[in-house]
């Protein structure tokens, strides 16, 4: 039976909280402990969900790179709100994160972008990602190009680089026995407790 998750237990700040978390999904040799959900609205105001990466927690933000012209990053220009989900099944646990998005620096994408692998780096300057194209030799031909124009080193292309999901709130999932799961909100305080947490428990 999985321990519970109780108030007296769970870490006043929810960012060193999920670092617990985290690292337990890593302890644990789940596969992509660092998947996520990223839910987006269009400016039409449906909503949009795909898997992404994380690759870091920094400045109380959850940051991920990305084409900044593809659907998602259409999506974020249009409108700024964005959810991001964790689920770690063999530990039973879900982390849910709702909040605004921006883009990270320029200095910050281009040092993740050359920390890359190569054929990463030149994938992400010939693919218009998520436009239409015709087969996946067009890609491979793209990726050619782009490798006689740059060799080993390809710079970042412009439309390509990193945001930040700086959270309002963050829940806390564990689950339990007969369903009756165990579920803290951190909500982000507003006025002068800004920047503080507050925690609520929500019913299953």
């Amino acid at each position: 039976m999985r321990a519970g998750l109780t108030e007296a237990d769970a870490h006043h700040d929810p960012f060193l909280q999920f670092g617990r978390w985290f690292k337990d999904a890593l302890d644990a040799d789940l596969p992509l402990a660092n998947a996520m959900t990223l839910a987006t609205v269009s400016a039409e105001g449906a909503p949009d969900a795909r898997i992404v990466l994380l690759k870091g927690v920094e400045d109380g933000a959850f940051v991920f790179f990305t084409n900044y012209g593809s659907r998602k990053g259409r999506q974020l220009a249009a409108r700024s709100d964005a959810c991001l989900v964790f689920l770690w099944g063999p530990l039973e646990r879900q982390v849910r994160i709702e909040g605004r998005v921006e883009k990270v620096s320029a200095q910050e994408s281009d040092a993740y972008f050359l920390s890359r692998p190569l054929g990463a780096r030149l994938s992400a300057h010939a693919s218009a990602q998520s436009e239409i194209v015709s087969d996946r030799t067009f890609l491979e031909s793209q990726v050619r190009k782009i490798a006689e124009r740059y060799g080993d080193n390809p710079p970042r292309p412009a439309h390509w680089g990193g945001y930040r999901v700086i959270p309002g709130r963050i829940e806390f999932w564990q689950g339990r026995e007969n369903r009756l799961h165990d579920r803290l909100l951190y909500r982000r305080g507003e006025g002068n407790s800004a920047g503080a947490w507050k925690i609520e428990r929500l019913a299953p």
